[in-house]
């Protein structure tokens, strides 16, 4: 069975339920134990009044009995047969002035008589007479109570008017004395009533206080004299007395009591008081019906205020609740759904609105989202995430079907984009885009644009002859010219293939791998290519290069390798070209050509730089300390140029070995200013101020550098070995050359030669006024530690009688 939601606690509802109810409990709570506490003082301070009422009720019913006492005496003093006795009372036995005094009483005070002791005592205090043989001790007080009356002194008595308490024999009295008037006696009568529990029995009756008197012998504990209590509780109250306290708690039997100490009289060691008792239970108890209203009241009122709680936190919650389901909606998805209102103006109401505006806003942006993610803007068609989509879908909704995926990458695209500009490029993927629409063969067909240059096809129901005559009149379309702009421009492009289900069912898998396909029908330039698995060797062949690359540089399979460059005029050896071979564990020697340039694709090369920078500044220093001059080539990539920090990075690793920026020479190719020449021409001219000589390697093969050559902080130019080497016997290539270094010349340029394989080569470019070369039959690229010997044995080589003449004749 669910539990309503106000008792769980971990919804909104249950959480308001309980704050309330806790407040509320808390707020009854306190104000319970604060009446409760008042209550109680209020009983303390009642119950210590009724003692301290009790105590002077208790002093006036011992003056009342002192006064009945005295009258009775009086009575006795002024009776006429009473003085004729008295007169004749010498030697009187007890009995026999006992019995004359219940003669001369009246019948109401005889009890009097009984309960007590009367004496004469002569006026020098002696004893005549008296009803009882121990009336001697009270004789022997009276002196001192007289004198204590006359001088107003208490000192080892307490007088009530003709009244005292004595103690005598371990019991507590009250004496009274009169004198006796009559002519011829004098004397005193005087009665000493023994306390007993009588005056606290009368003090319970008019108060309802229980009291008990205490007698203390020295420092002994109290001990009852006389009670209202039963002897065990008189024992008991006794032993809890606190002397000095106005009223203080103590305990009778389960019965919280509250006593009062009162002191009597103190005769030598002993002392007379009397402990007057109170129960604070029943004085607390009479407040119960008050408790019991305060108690009705509170949990009347947590009862209404749950049931308020309840309403008003069904009342929020409820709304709340339906924004939340609201809000799920929204993150599954569902904007289409508005946002219950109830059109209330409170805070609900304007989060209500609040969400249907957000819920407006996600509809609008998702919509807009869906647009960017999935379509290209600027073909109208679908983008990779798109193309993969609507391949999924097909793929799932036509399980036994087969189907072709095409991409086609256009070439010298990038080419283009730099010439023309950005414009022209987007015009020509625009018009590019309508004209393979158009060649599609179905309309369940679809046409993506990937990226860049890249396009996709997805052919429905297609099998291997479909794909191929797809690509084939993709290529011969593109025999047509596009024209744009009043340009001609002539479209070629490399397209792969892949076919489900025989290269897979996932779309993601075939895109890969029809893409794995058109990379390789550029590689070949052979138009097309369907996707093979010996394509996808060559893939995780070289994801494993890339670690193996990694490991030779953390293990130092790395060599380096240095060409040496002549002064064509002087045939001394003036630099070296740095080069880097792999000595690989297991394959032995790598040539350069089999991992360089897949570095300069996968980024890796940036880290080969690094290495042959810093082995370079080490072999320069090492020439260095031996007395030779030596400067050190090294090529740079186009990724290196377009590192903004490149020019730091080559001076901390000179710094580290001593070297001066003068100790290299770095190398750049046309195509690597070409690619982004704003940001390599930065950078050039960073290496450039901090005094690098820079180099245009293979100049003569790229394209439009002489647009850029004034413009670059180059020192020197290299002319690629193709010319070098062919010239001996093409007159065009050595004119090529000769203006090589005529057009290096006028802009204050050295120039270097590639190629020099003959003494002929060297002999001819020695004429044409070319500054140095290098080549084989210079020498080979050697290992960096055989270099020093070979450059301290080095001898330039007789040129005399070489076969240069002819050509030079012939170029006039």
């Amino acid at each position: 069975m669910k539990r309503p939601a106000f008792l769980n606690l971990r919804r909104l509802e249950g959480r308001i339920v309980a704050l309330f109810l806790a407040l509320l409990v808390l707020v009854q709570l306190t104000s319970w134990l604060i009446t409760y506490a008042n209550i109680r003082r209020s009983t303390e301070v009642a119950v210590e009044a009724e003692l301290k009422t009790g105590q002077r009720m208790l002093a006036h019913l011992l003056a009342q009995g002192a006064l009945q006492q005295m009258a009775v005496l009086r009575q006795l003093e002024n009776n006429h047969g009473i003085r004729s006795v008295l007169a004749e009372a010498s030697g009187m036995a007890p009995a026999e002035f006992a019995e004359t005094l219940f003669s001369a009483l009246d019948s109401k005070n005889n009890h009097l008589v009984d309960a007590s002791v009367i004496a004469y005592v002569a006026a020098d205090f002696h004893l005549v007479t008296a009803t009882r043989p121990q009336a001697e001790a009270f004789a022997a007080l009276l002196p001192a109570l007289i004198q204590a009356k006359e001088g107003e002194d208490a000192g080892n008595t307490q007088t009530t008017g003709r009244a005292s308490l004595a103690l005598i024999g371990g019991r507590a009295y009250q004496l009274v004395f009169v004198p006796v008037k009559a002519a011829g006696l004098g004397g005193w009568l005087l009665m000493a009533v023994d306390l007993q529990a009588e005056p606290l029995r009368e003090l319970q009756t008019l108060s309802g206080l229980s009291s008990t008197f205490l007698l203390r012998q020295g420092q002994q504990a109290w001990a009852p004299l006389g009670s209202v209590l039963d002897q065990k509780a008189a024992a008991a109250v006794a032993g809890q007395v606190q002397v000095g306290e106005p009223a203080f708690a103590l305990q009778l039997g389960e019965e919280e009591m509250r006593g009062l100490y009162v002191p009597l009289l103190r005769s030598g060691e002993q002392q007379l008081s009397v402990l007057l008792l109170r129960s604070f239970d029943q004085a607390f108890e009479s407040y119960r019906t008050l408790r019991q209203t305060q108690g009705s009241l509170t949990v009347l009122g947590i009862l209404v205020f749950a049931l308020g709680s309840v309403l008003t936190a069904r009342r929020i919650s409820r709304p709340i609740k339906t924004l939340a389901d609201s809000a799920e909606r929204l993150g599954a998805g569902d904007y289409d759904t508005p946002v219950a209102q109830d059109g209330s103006a409170d805070e609900v109401g304007d989060l209500a609105r609040a969400f249907e505006a957000m819920r407006q806003g996600i509809q609008e942006r998702d919509a807009s989202l869906n647009e960017l993610a999935f379509k290209d803007q600027l073909t109208g068609l679908p983008n990779r995430a798109g193309f993969v989509q609507q391949l999924e879908q097909w793929l799932s909704g036509h399980a036994e079907q087969p189907c072709a995926v095409l991409t086609l990458g256009l070439d010298r695209f990038k080419h283009v984009n730099d010439v023309q500009g950005h414009d022209f490029g987007d015009l020509l993927l625009h018009k590019v885009a309508r004209r393979l629409q158009e060649l599609l063969p179905s309309t369940e067909d679809s046409l993506a644009r990937l990226s860049g240059d890249e396009f996709a096809v997805l052919l429905s129901d297609a099998d291997e002859a479909s794909a191929l005559a797809l690509a084939d009149a993709i290529h011969r379309d593109f025999e047509r010219p596009l024209r744009l702009n009043d340009q001609t421009v002539d479209l070629s492009a490399g397209i792969g293939m892949a076919l489900s289900p025989a290269h897979g069912r996932d779309a993601k898998l075939l895109l890969s791998r029809a893409a794995l396909a058109m990379f390789e029908a550029k590689k070949r330039q052979s138009g097309s290519v369907l996707y093979s698995a010996s394509l996808d060797a060559g893939s995780q062949e070289s994801l494993s290069l890339l670690s193996e690359l990694r490991h030779a540089v953390e293990a130092g399979e790395l060599r380096l390798f240095l060409q040496p460059k002549v002064d064509l005029q002087s045939g001394r050896i003036i630099s070296a070209e740095a080069l880097v071979r792999w000595q690989h564990p297991q394959r032995g020697l790598v040539p350069p050509m089999l991992f360089i340039p897949f570095a300069e694709q996968t980024g890796f090369i940036r880290t080969l730089t690094r290495w042959v920078i810093e082995a370079s500044a080490a072999a320069w220093a090492q020439a260095h300390a031996q007395g030779l001059a030596l400067r050190i080539s090294v090529n740079l990539s186009t990724r290196d140029l377009l590192d903004q920090d490149l020019p730091d990075k080559i001076q901390t690793l000179l710094d580290a070995h001593g070297a001066r920026s003068d100790a290299l020479c770095l190398e750049i190719t046309e195509s690597a200013i070409m690619d982004d020449p704003q940001r390599a021409l930065h950078t050039l001219e960073q290496l450039h101020a901090r005094g690098f000589k820079l180099s245009i390697d293979d100049f003569g093969t790229g394209y439009s550098s002489l647009a850029y050559l004034k413009r670059l902080p180059v020192h020197e130019l290299k002319i690629d070995k193709s010319f070098v080497m062919a010239m001996e016997t093409d007159l065009g290539d050595a004119k090529i050359v000769r203006s090589t270094v005529e057009l290096a010349h006028n802009l204050g340029l050295s120039v270097v030669a590639e190629g020099v394989e003959t003494a002929k080569a060297w002999r001819l470019l020695s004429a044409l006024g070319c500054d140095e070369g290098q080549g084989y039959f210079i020498a080979k690229p050697m290992p960096h530690e055989q270099f020093i010997a070979w450059l301290q044995a080095w001898r330039a080589p007789d040129l005399s009688g070489s076969a240069a003449d002819t050509m030079l004749d012939q170029l006039g």
